[in-house]
């Protein structure tokens, strides 16, 4: 069972790592680690002793493992099977990286459930082993230099096919707090998100892409942002960075709905009738330009729709009519096109 959020554990930076993950201790989200690194594997002393220590760590915590492997696992680690490597490092799902035959995956299917690369290999393999009765996920790369990650449509069309046959995708997105060498620059799957907030890179591929669950890629993240994820996770409404003018600073942490018929220039609260009482005037004030992101409440210009608001998913003229309450803070504009008619969101303050 996939929870949607996950992280990306290393060798070389676990007790680094460690003060993060006992925030997510018993959560049983997904770690991803690779076992395969030739850079880990020359510079680490005792790397193999250290990266059993590292999984009974997990373990002890209530963690899944999703182990990356190849056939120099094998020549690492000195095992002749794949399998018994698995079981003896408490695994949980395999992902098959380079020199296993089709044969071999086959028959490692029917023992491990695993993963495979959906941007660089086939799916018919995956859907053999998906048919006969066995698990497979689809784990997309992290891409850590700057220009080479995945573009947006050829990654949707990639994952809307795997959904279409029943498979699971998973992806990356870059941490915030501490990101991995020898690059530095974040480990994200889709370029556009190498430079974002984890929460929002994380929104997008949930809910524009298909994505089933959301690895960070990098070594950390921070506790703001992994906050704004569990927040999320645990109640399905979407938080909304914003700054009010002072006037309307009571519409922080209210829950409010999309509207089910908001344009895709705008989005409607439906609660806001509820500032659009008969006898109430909302007097026009800070009637300037519209931009994205903007966060406005009709005044008495617009007549009995006086008090509704509305926030912008694209700009949009100055009118005397609309007051301007405020607007999403920059960093998180893009959170506009990750939330949906009939979700339900809150503004907050950072």
């Amino acid at each position: 069972m996939l929870n949607k959020f996950g992280l990306s554990i290393y060798i070389s930076t676990f007790d680094e790592q460690k003060e993060m993950l006992d925030r997510f201790t018993g959560s049983g989200y997904y770690v991803f680690t690779s076992f395969h690194m030739q850079e880990e594997y020359n510079s680490i002393d005792d790397y193999c002793i250290r990266a059993k220590e590292l999984c009974y760590w997990l373990k002890e915590r209530n963690f899944k493992i999703i182990g990356d492997v190849s056939t120099k696992t094998l020549d690492f680690f000195e095992y002749k099977s794949i399998i018994e490597f698995a079981k003896d490092f408490s695994l949980d799902i395999l992902r098959l990286d380079y020199g296993f035959s089709d044969d071999e995956i086959l028959s490692i299917s029917k023992e491990f459930p695993i993963s495979f690369n959906p941007s660089t290999e086939d799916d018919i393999l995956a859907k053999k082993i998906l048919d006969r009765g066995m698990e497979v996920f689809a784990l997309h790369n992290f891409y850590p230099r700057p220009e080479t990650g995945l573009d947006p449509e050829g990654f949707k069309n990639i994952n809307q096919k795997l959904k279409d046959i029943g498979i699971k995708t998973l992806g990356f997105i870059a941490g915030d707090e501490m990101r991995r060498g020898p690059i530095f620059e974040g480990l994200p799957t889709l370029e556009k998100h190498r430079n974002i907030p984890p929460y929002v890179a994380f929104l997008d591929l949930l809910k524009n892409y298909n994505v089933d669950e959301v690895f960070v890629g990098d070594v950390k993240i921070s506790q703001v942002q992994s906050s704004l994820i569990i927040d999320y996770l645990d109640d399905n409404i979407i938080n909304v960075p914003v700054k009010f003018h002072p006037n309307y600073q009571y519409l922080y942490n209210q829950v409010f709905t999309i509207r089910a018929d908001s344009p895709n220039s705008l989005m409607r609260i439906q609660e806001s009738r509820e500032y659009s009482c008969d006898g109430e005037k909302i007097l026009p004030f800070n009637t300037i330009i519209r931009e994205k992101g903007s966060i406005t409440m009709d005044n008495i210009g617009y007549a009995r729709y006086s008090g509704e608001i509305q926030i912008l998913r694209k700009p949009l003229p100055k009118d005397d009519r609309v007051n301007v309450m405020g607007r999403v803070l920059d960093d998180y504009i893009d959170i506009m096109d990750c939330t949906k008619n009939k979700e339900k969101i809150r503004f907050i303050t950072l």
